[in-house]
């Protein structure tokens, strides 16, 4: 059985604690149902990310040699969670007979034609349909190139001489009837002739070097005359059906490939979202679809129907709760649990979830917490993970949001994990602050978030550093791009904190028209177009938000 994966992942620009946290989280859940804990044995707790690393957590992940999460920056129902119809493919020699056999079989009116993976064509019943009641001429078959095989199967005959792999590529098809001199002008080269069970007609036919003979009736064929046959490479065929029938369902021995759709084929994708799909849907008259993967190879098919009965993507959301913060399209998935050390946001979900909201400094505070409760046992790895984050969200618990079981739970797991505490806050924090590697954008983003009080919308960046010299250096390369931030991020201002770690102080620049008199009166200052230094002021959730969101009620 193949087993459903729920996603566990933090917020977008993710930092160390969304990352970690959930891997923590995964894993944990991961063990709950090893040691039969949880009720869904066949569900798989998968880390996810909805942004690139930052510099500190990519230096964490490497560390300590954990995989880095996959990416996911939209959770709207896609294709692939839809059902997918496995309808198998099909060879465009088969006979259309055949096809109409197995479309009967399947319950299905589209058989997608397929070779080495790759999506050939569609044969649908109204292709079939156009074969049975359309005239065509007598060079129908040869025009279409029919293998002998095709018209063995499809006349249910016995070949008696021949390769059944051949093509019958050349001539019409000729009634084997009257006189044998009337014969003999009709029967040319190439021809294939359907005859009964006279011995001196069929001599003639072979005679006169037609390709294929069809004895119809079941009549036994004397050894004379397979002998002639084999001698001038004729294929021989007997059919039970007398002649009438024959001629009517010779046509039905016709590869598919002749009628189906080759060219401006709709199809669509794997990772294709089911709203933009029943859109286009809703403007074309076929039934079924075929469905590729990234590889462009054929996956199965959908209906209409299939499009009414999704299954949403299921998720854990930790270290956010705040619509703006989560994943594109959140309102389409599944929460199912919600771990988190934040201010209530603005999700709201269909049915009750699991919600454990502490006020902790950091999400893998309360993650280390549910591993004790649950008497799981914490890996170094997962140890080093956690740790990490709580140094990270508590800024090596200089934050004012840190608690003493913040101080308490890095301990241990700095011990669980075989490091020290000051040395790998250290080297995190070194790697975090490296920007000269990094463009002016991925400074910004790399710790961002957007925030809502009433109509107004306001994103928020902290950039850290172990020295004030380096904040100053980064300072003026970000100033010139926060105006288009502002457009790229659709707020109405912008706040960024350069936190000085060591110092614990923070300077407060910001754009937007109203950012400057909303900062100073937040912390009692005159407004100042350059920004506010703001001491012992470390923590964007406890110490900035809340004096922001103040200003902005009492404006």
């Amino acid at each position: 059985m193949e087993k459903k994966q729920v996603w566990v992942i933090g917020h977008k620009n993710p930092d160390t604690d969304s990352i970690c946290a959930a891997i923590a989280y995964a894993n944990l859940k991961n063990n709950l149902k090893e040691q039969g804990e949880t009720a869904a044995p066949d569900v798989e707790y998968v880390p996810m990310r909805a942004g690139d690393l930052n510099a500190e957590t990519e230096y964490v992940l490497n560390r300590f040699q954990a995989p880095l999460p996959g990416l996911v920056t939209d959770v709207g129902t896609q294709i692939r969670d839809i059902h997918i119809r496995k309808t198998e493919g099909v060879s465009s020699h088969i006979s259309m007979k055949k096809a109409w056999e197995m479309m009967k079989i399947l319950g299905v009116v589209t058989l997608p034609v397929v070779k080495n993976g790759k999506l050939e064509g569609l044969i649908v019943t109204g292709d079939i349909a156009k074969s049975y009641m359309d005239v065509y001429d007598n060079t129908i078959l040869s025009t279409a190139r029919t293998q002998y095989k095709n018209i063995v199967e499809t006349l249910e005959g016995q070949l008696l001489t021949g390769n059944e792999h051949a093509y019958f590529v050349h001539g019409k098809v000729v009634i084997g009837v009257g006189t044998p001199e009337v014969l003999s002008t009709a029967v040319d080269s190439d021809d294939l002739v359907m005859i009964g069970d006279r011995e001196e007609s069929q001599m003639l036919s072979i005679a006169s070097n037609c390709s294929c003979m069809i004895v119809t009736n079941g009549y036994e064929v004397v050894p004379e005359v397979i002998e002639a046959a084999r001698q001038r490479d004729v294929v021989l065929i007997s059919t039970p059906y007398d002649t009438f029938t024959a001629a009517r369902l010779i046509n039905q021995s016709i590869p598919i490939k002749h009628f189906m759709t080759k060219k401006d084929i709709i199809h669509f994708h794997l990772d294709d979202y089911v709203d933009e799909v029943r859109e286009s849907v809703a403007k074309i008259r076929h039934r079924d679809f075929p469905i590729l993967d990234e590889n462009q190879n054929y996956v199965g098919m959908f209906s209409r129907r299939n499009l009414m009965d999704s299954q949403k993507k299921q998720l854990i959301l930790v270290d956010h709760n705040e619509k703006s913060q989560a994943v594109t399209n959140i309102e389409e998935a599944e929460i199912l649990e919600i771990i988190d050390h934040h201010r209530l946001g603005s999700l709201e979900t269909m049915a009750p979830v699991y919600f454990r909201n502490q006020p902790l400094g950091c999400t893998s505070t309360i993650v280390y917490q549910m591993y004790q409760e649950k008497n799981v046992e914490i890996t170094a790895q997962m140890a080093g993970l956690m740790c990490s984050a709580i140094l990270s969200d508590t800024l090596m618990f200089r934050s004012p949001t840190c608690t003493p079981l913040d101080k308490e739970a890095a301990s241990s797991l700095a011990e669980i994990a075989g490091v020290k505490v000051e040395e790998l806050a250290a080297a995190m924090f070194k790697a975090g602050s490296n920007f000269d590697s990094k463009t002016e954008e991925e400074i910004l983003n790399q710790d961002f978030k957007t925030f809502h009080y009433g109509d107004i919308s306001f994103g928020v960046a902290q950039i850290s550093a172990m020295n004030r010299q380096e904040l100053d250096a980064v300072q003026k390369r970000i100033e010139p791009k926060m105006e288009q931030m502002m457009g790229e991020k659709q707020v109405q201002m912008l706040f960024v904190m350069l936190t000085d770690i060591l110092n614990e102080a923070t300077f407060l620049i910001y754009r937007g028209a109203d950012a400057s008199q909303i900062a100073a009166r937040a912390y009692d200052r005159a407004p100042n177009q350059e920004g506010i230094m703001l001491e012992n002021v470390v923590s964007r959730k406890k110490q900035l938000i809340p004096a922001l969101i103040n200003s902005m009620a009492e404006a």
